[in-house]
């Protein structure tokens, strides 16, 4: 699958995150930076994969990256910045995680902050051309999967175990019946959605 790296000759670290369609909980984001001659052909955009297949690839990133990082802007934060921003901050404390400065980042998506003075690619669907982008997408989303895994015990009416904070029509209905919690993202205008989508 993909690319190994955008150039052979720099230290590179792919860039993903996790969790910015969701109304409740964190946005995750993970750096990763691996071997540029490195081949790991089963990582794949996370969304592709199977629940057992991430978290089995999870592992394999751990322990083949050089470094990784992961960064985590909870749902009062996103609140305050907005989710945009939040998705930029967290990319940014993944890499502050990171034990080398990396060359350039690998971003997924078309629009980034800059992080310092490294250098910063954006490309739109990174995570199905680039490995390290894959594992930083690997990374991000098993991590806040198993957050929200931890957060449906405190709260089981959502169902976030499954749904893991996406805009359900089951989750947007707990809402309704329950309303909201300290982990929901109140500038989701939840009123306009449930009044759309539960008529």
């Amino acid at each position: 699958m993909g690319l190994l790296a955008h150039y052979s000759n720099l230290v590179e670290a792919g860039c993903d995150e996790a969790g910015r369609g969701c109304l409740a909980g964190p946005v995750v984001a993970a750096a990763v930076v691996l071997r540029n001659d490195a081949d790991y052909p089963e990582l794949n955009d996370s969304k592709q994969l199977t629940e057992r297949k991430r978290m089995k690839l999870r592992e394999l990133v751990m322990q083949e990256a050089i470094s990784y990082g992961i960064g985590i802007v909870t749902a009062q934060e996103i609140d305050e910045i907005n989710i945009l921003n939040a998705s930029f901050l967290a990319m940014h404390r993944a890499l502050d995680q990171l034990t080398l400065q990396p060359e350039l980042l690998l971003i997924d998506g078309n629009r980034f902050n800059p992080y310092k003075e490294v250098k910063h690619v954006c490309i739109v669907g990174g995570d199905a051309k680039y490995q390290s982008i894959a594992a930083a997408s690997i990374l991000a989303k098993t991590t806040r999967d198993m957050m929200m895994a931890q957060y449906d015990e405190q709260f089981p009416v959502y169902n976030w175990k499954k749904n893991k904070g996406y805009p359900t029509r089951e989750h947007k209905q707990a809402i309704a019946d329950y309303g909201t919690t300290p982990l929901h993202r109140m500038t989701f205008n939840m009123a306009i959605q449930l009044k759309l989508d539960l008529k």
